[in-house]
């Protein structure tokens, strides 16, 4: 064996043995959960859990669109924000150029939003 070969599998032996570990550890986990667990049938048990409101439709309905907009808006606005926790971190580095920079990025958030907004995307009827 070459030594590359002993240093590459000196190097992942670790990751190995903790990838086996876990497997070992979840599955005798699971395996005494199931031997010493108690089991027990009944209607109420076998109900879907729904915050404690009774169900009395099929969950196979369908939901509103503006649903899904609203959801998609939201992730969307949410993720850009994210980039302005990086220039208020370095705001001092990046100067005159960073400050202008995050203006046009935010009139750029800012006009998205307006357009949202009178297209009426955002209106929950």
């Amino acid at each position: 064996m070459s030594e590359v070969g002993l240093t590459s599998f000196e190097t992942y032996f670790p990751i190995f043995f903790q990838i086996v570990l876990a497997i070992i550890i979840g599955v005798l986990m699971f395996g005494v959960s199931a031997m010493l667990g108690r089991r027990s049938k009944s209607r109420v048990k076998d109900e879907a859990y729904e915050c404690g409101i009774e169900v009395t439709t099929d969950t196979r309905h369908r939901f509103s669109v503006k649903f899904y907009l609203v959801a998609i808006l939201f992730i969307v606005f949410d993720l850009e924000t994210v980039f302005l926790f990086p220039w208020a971190v370095n705001y001092k580095q990046l100067g005159l150029f960073g400050l202008v920079e995050m203006v046009i990025f935010i009139l750029i958030l800012l006009v998205g939003y307006v357009y949202i907004v009178k297209k009426g995307a955002i209106k929950w009827d």
